[in-house]
């Protein structure tokens, strides 16, 4: 049975739903001028931001990769979610009260990714409850032990899963929890088992602070599982890859101060955060990856090249190492520098507060090096330095670390660090480095050419593959007129009179721009939801598309009634320009003698048609 939402719901919560905030809580935006927002694209990579969001007219659009929407298509895109789910999910935010129906008949629940979220929100709940019982006196120890008080454990919304192995299922199916959603949300185990049983419980939260899931730490050493750390399964809002703990805390500080601290463990982001580290965050369940690196960096919203950093802690042992090195390979996925911070005693940062304090934490923070040395050092140390054919092989192995710098300006540099730790003059250094990077890169696996970043400026064409309508070039100085007039029309309809001035159809050369045109002639004006309208009106989706770059793409002006109504003659001058120029065509084609009524009936026309384009031109100077 299909599942509809009252659309009366649907519109109030388009008009409640602010799309500056909800983007907001995934991308860091900033002011763009003219009431717009940028920030990075969370659909593509890109280190210079495209994506443009538009709070008075609730659409975002990205100029990079033609992504675009209203708020709810971002929340469906961001989240992977159903039309009927994302709408859900925003009414929940925005508190409007759904009417939702299933062919008629009243439905018997929300979308599946929604009670997910409530029983997991449900289970936060009750494993908080559970810290004060007698048999959460392990948990009190194990925090105790850490540094951390109970203050500390509510900031986080620590809590415990008792030894009970059905108190949770109980407790949640007392609550109107059916076994299927809770196996689907990775509470309980097929069998009906709780799948946390006596442990230190840490919930795991996005930035909008809902919780997708649990971490859970051994503290008995009769536990029947394992491993010392298990985190939820994979479920519809859980992927361990696109998660970090503490994000909740941290989003809108490394927004701020375009900073992250990567750390390994929920006890280190507690340390962290405690000793005023705001930034820190973790990974969950598995390495830090490329998906967490752009996380990261969209919430930075860094637009100037070399800004903001990020800083992993890592130990000083070799799987540290290994980790630092892992990271290393996706240093060219961030825009900010990547640095590297290592307690001399190999302390993480929760033993390290433990033994010195909180100054200390601060202090290993404030001591990070730049990650490519903490590499080089360690790559380097694997030669026997004593030896002239050890620190030529040393340099070899260090070359590519060398040529990867992103910012040439710092290479020289980085070329006398390497030399003073092999103990080698430097311009031998750079020779033998400068040969390793050649010798390295075969023609198959020559860097391309830099990248030109496109401006938020410049709409290219989306990749929009198999669709009838082409993509208008924004740069084609013919058809500006087209796009200006119809961008008008989007943002300012109340400036035009009932006929758009008179505009039809045929005034516009490119399909696209004339779809569009259509569409806003077709659907009567209103004072509210219009836009929305007009997007479920247009069946093509190059045109739907269309529609929200123009809707996000500025104005250059202030425009008032009669600037629109310049523009509008502006747009039909060049029309009536076409039609001179063909009819004068006609006319020296035509013998006068032989087709006199065809000739008087031309010129006639040409006479009408001058008439027109003095008269347009005259108005058409308020659109300069």
């Amino acid at each position: 049975m299909a599942t509809r939402i009252n659309d009366e719901d649907i519109a109030l919560v388009r008009e409640r739903a602010r799309i500056d905030e909800i983007v907001g809580a995934y991308v860091q935006l900033r002011n763009a001028g003219g009431g717009s927002l940028k920030g990075l694209c969370p659909f593509h990579d890109e280190k210079t931001p495209s994506f443009q969001v538009t709070p008075s007219r609730g659409f975002y659009y990205c100029f990079g990769c033609g992504e675009g929407g209203d708020v709810i298509t971002f929340l469906q895109k961001i989240d992977n979610l159903t039309f009927a789910e994302a709408v859900q999910a925003l009414a929940d935010k925005t508190g409007v009260q759904l009417r939702i129906s299933d062919d008629g008949r009243p439905a018997a629940q929300p979308g599946l990714r929604q009670r997910i979220l409530a029983a997991n929100q449900a289970a936060c709940e009750f494993y908080q409850g559970q810290i004060t019982t007698p048999e959460a006196v392990i948990f009190r120890q194990f925090v105790d032990g850490r540094g951390f008080g109970r203050q500390a454990a509510e900031h986080f919304s620590m809590g415990y899963a008792p030894k009970d192995g059905r108190a949770l299922h109980n407790h949640l199916r007392s609550g109107g929890f059916g076994d299927d959603e809770l196996v689907k949300a990775g509470l309980i185990r097929e069998s009906g088992w709780d799948y946390f049983q006596g442990r230190v419980i840490w919930p795991i939260k996005d930035s909008a602070q809902s919780v997708l899931g649990f971490g859970a730490r051994r503290v008995f050493d009769d536990d029947r599982m394992p491993a010392k750390y298990i985190n939820t399964p994979e479920t519809a809002v859980y992927k361990k890859s696109h998660v970090l703990y503490g994000l909740d805390l941290a989003r809108q500080p490394i927004g701020k101060k375009s900073q992250a601290v990567v750390v390994e463990g929920y006890t280190d982001v507690m340390a962290c955060h405690l000793s005023g580290i705001d930034t820190a965050v973790a990974s969950c369940g598995t390495a830090f990856g490329a998906d967490h690196a752009r996380m990261l960096q969209r919430l930075m919203g860094n637009s100037d090249a070399f800004s903001g950093e990020i800083v992993f802690t890592f130990d000083g042992d070799a799987a540290g190492q290994a980790a630092a090195l892992k990271v290393f390979n996706l240093d060219q996925t961030f825009v900010a520098q990547t640095y590297v911070a290592v307690e001399p005693n190999g302390l993480d940062p929760c033993d390290l507060r433990l033994s010195s304090g909180e100054p200390a934490v601060r202090e290993l923070v404030g001591r990070r090096v730049p990650l490519y040395r903490f590499v080089m050092r360690n790559v380097v140390g694997q030669y026997d330095l004593d030896r002239v054919d050890g620190r030529l092989q040393a340099v070899r192995a260090a070359a590519p670390l060398v040529s990867s710098v992103r910012d040439s300006s710092l290479v020289r540099g980085y070329l006398h660090d390497l030399a003073q730790l092999v103990g080698m003059d430097v311009e031998e250094v750079r020779q033998v480095v400068s040969q390793q990077t050649r010798r390295s890169m075969p023609a198959a696996q020559e860097p391309p050419k830099q990248r030109v970043q496109r401006s938020a400026d410049v709409d290219e064409a989306p990749a929009l593959d198999g669709l009838s309508l082409p993509w208008p070039d924004p740069r084609d100085r013919s058809i500006v007129v087209e796009r200006d007039t119809v961008k008008l029309m989007l943002q300012y309809p109340m400036l035009f009179d009932t006929a758009w001035n008179g505009v039809s159809p045929d005034d516009f050369t490119h399909p696209a721009y004339r779809a569009v045109f259509e569409v806003i002639l077709a659907t009567p004006l209103q004072t509210h939801g219009w836009t929305e309208q007009l997007q479920a009106a247009t069946l093509d989706d190059v045109a739907r598309q269309l529609q929200v770059a123009l809707l996000v793409e500025g104005v250059h002006h202030d425009p008032d009634e009669a600037y629109a109504s310049a523009y509008t003659a502006k747009l039909q001058l060049l029309t009536t320009l076409r039609k001179l120029a063909d009819l004068k065509s006609r006319l020296q084609r035509i013998n006068p003698v032989e087709h006199a009524s065809s000739h008087k009936q031309a010129f006639t026309e040409l006479i009408a048609l001058e008439t027109r384009r003095r008269t347009l031109e005259q108005i058409s100077t308020g659109a300069d």
